[in-house]
């Protein structure tokens, strides 16, 4: 592969200069040295290798989409039984929410139904 060949050309000059020494050692040449300075592709196997390159971004990126919402949700149930265990707790976010709103430049503001109604209406 391209990479391969990016990252082992000392192995791959050496090689080859291994086999140029060969053919040209009975002529009385040594070759010095080879380098690979530049690697020429096809157009059809460069456009083949950024699609892979741009699908495997893609896999990567939905796997890191998945693994935030999933931590997101632990982080969110945990959350909700912290709530679901303390009464104070949820109003406490109640009137958090409440400031929060009120910061903002809203021309209304809609207020839910009190807790203490809904807490009755729970018995």
């Amino acid at each position: 592969s391209l990479q391969e060949i990016l990252c082992d050309r000392e192995i791959i000059a050496q090689s080859m200069q291994g086999h140029l020494d060969e053919g040209t050692e009975p002529w009385g040449v040594k070759v010095e040295r080879v380098e690979i300075k530049d690697v020429r592709l096809p157009q059809s196997m460069q456009r083949s290798m950024a699609a892979e390159a741009e699908a495997s971004r893609e896999a990567r990126a939905k796997v890191i989409a998945a693994e935030g919402e999933q931590k997101a949700s632990r982080q969110l149930k945990e959350a909700a039984d912290i709530i679901a265990q303390s009464p104070i707790a949820l109003q406490l976010r109640y009137l958090q929410t409440l400031t929060h709103i009120s910061a903002e430049k809203n021309s209304t503001i809609i207020f839910p139904i009190p807790i203490e109604l809904l807490s009755l209406v729970k018995r």
